[in-house]
């Protein structure tokens, strides 16, 4: 193809490539997307859990982030594998050894990260930086042709029907990124309220950039979302939630790539369609997340309320309702019959005792209104501290769309 005298040649094949975010073209409900998701951050961020369920809820989603971003580009462990490496505790044949190495090259990239940015190092976007992101997420990984760990490529590239920019093009396009990241993502004071929103876009679009431009011959979507990751931990958004949009893109992988591809043409659709896309995914797992945090938060008002049920009567007998009260599972009747071993400390208790033991106990508890008797078998009575939250109607129904 022939190119005009002054015009790079990625002007005419990647017209797309414009460095350019008119906030002003972003949907209503992007908008909201973004509220709500910025509201859902500082509730995560502000709820205190016990050390041990903050620290299981981290190594969950660092799990799902690393499992995400190396599961679309095609590493075959399952989550619960790499869970296991991420805990130290999955060893793997020499013939796949490769995999868990790549699992540590980005769990060692994403800690690397939150270290500099909680020591107050701010992400300085620059070539040399993403060339080091690529080296060491390509450690130790099979050498494919033409691609070398922390270098630039040289030749064309493409993923299916997509053409990545001209290789000559490259070092103009990363500086010229950079340079964009850096300068045009800032808000004055008087609109220090957009200052959040600003920076997921920033996340957003140094992924989408990424992608599109395609610098290296291989890892462009692990330094892409690598250097999206950065961003959304600069910006505040608390470290479980920072893994989410990785996993996100994976579980949804077909509308992943094809919101990548409805952007990347020269008849496509606007990049809003991207940002739409992941800010609703986006949402929609910070749901999840928040949940969990309630249901762990659920269980630490449940055992509060079971020990001030009991407060100043520590006989064995007490003793023996609170530890059933707080050891039934919630999400099974447990048999009456199994009742007096639910767990070691109540088998523990009841030993030498006789059934009459645990039927005066299990009155108790349904006196006290701690337990609820079903057909089949005894259930904690959580719904006393449902009580506890504020009461609401429920909302309405939205009305069916015309012609539905």
């Amino acid at each position: 193809m022939a190119t005009t005298v002054g015009v790079r040649r990625y002007e005419e094949t990647h017209p797309w490539l414009t460095f350019k975010l008119d906030l002003n073209r972003l949907s209503h409900r992007t908008w909201m997307l973004l509220g709500e998701a910025q509201s859902k951050c500082e509730h995560i961020a502000g709820v205190p859990l016990r050390p041990e369920i903050a620290k299981q809820l981290m190594a969950v989603y660092l799990s799902k982030g690393a499992h995400g971003t190396t599961s679309i580009e095609g590493n075959t462990l399952s989550e619960g594998e790499v869970m296991r490496r991420v805990e130290g505790d999955l060893d793997l044949p020499v013939s796949r050894e490769y995999l868990g190495q790549e699992i540590d090259n980005i769990v060692e990239a994403y800690n690397g990260t939150v270290r500099r940015i909680l020591k107050g190092e701010p992400v300085r976007v620059t070539p040399e930086h993403l060339l080091g992101h690529h080296a060491m997420i390509l450690r130790g990984q099979p050498r494919k042709p033409d691609v070398e760990p922390g270098q630039f490529r040289n030749h064309s590239v493409g993923v299916a029907n997509y053409r990545g920019a001209p290789a000559e093009d490259i070092p103009y396009l990363l500086n010229r990124l950079c340079s964009w990241l850096s300068n045009d993502f800032t808000v004055s004071d008087e609109h220090s309220d957009m200052h959040w929103a600003l920076n997921v876009m920033k996340a957003l679009m140094a992924h989408l950039y990424i992608a599109w431009i395609h610098p290296f011959g291989d890892g462009n979507g692990r330094v892409s979302r690598m250097l999206e990751f950065e961003f959304l931990v600069q910006a505040g958004v608390p470290l479980p939630a920072c893994h989410v949009l990785s996993d996100h893109y994976n579980r949804t992988r077909e509308a992943y790539y094809a919101a990548l591809a409805r952007t990347s043409r020269e008849d496509g659709y606007p990049v809003e369609v991207f940002i739409q896309y992941a800010i609703q995914g986006f949402v929609d797992e910070l749901r999840e997340q928040l949940s969990l945090v309630r249901d762990h938060q659920m269980d630490v008002t449940w055992q509060n309320y079971v020990h001030d049920v009991y407060r100043d009567q520590d006989t064995p007998a007490r003793r023996r309702q609170r530890h059933i009260a707080l050891d039934l599972p919630i999400d099974e009747p447990t048999p009456r019959a199994k009742l007096r071993v639910l767990s070691a400390r109540v088998a523990a208790e009841y030993a030498g005792k006789t059934s009459k033991t645990v039927a005066r106990d299990l009155n108790e508890l349904t006196r006290a209104g701690l337990v609820i008797r079903t057909p089949r078998g005894i259930l904690p009575n959580r719904d006393l501290i449902r009580a506890f939250l504020a009461a609401r109607a429920e909302p309405p129904e939205a009305a069916p769309t015309p012609g539905s």
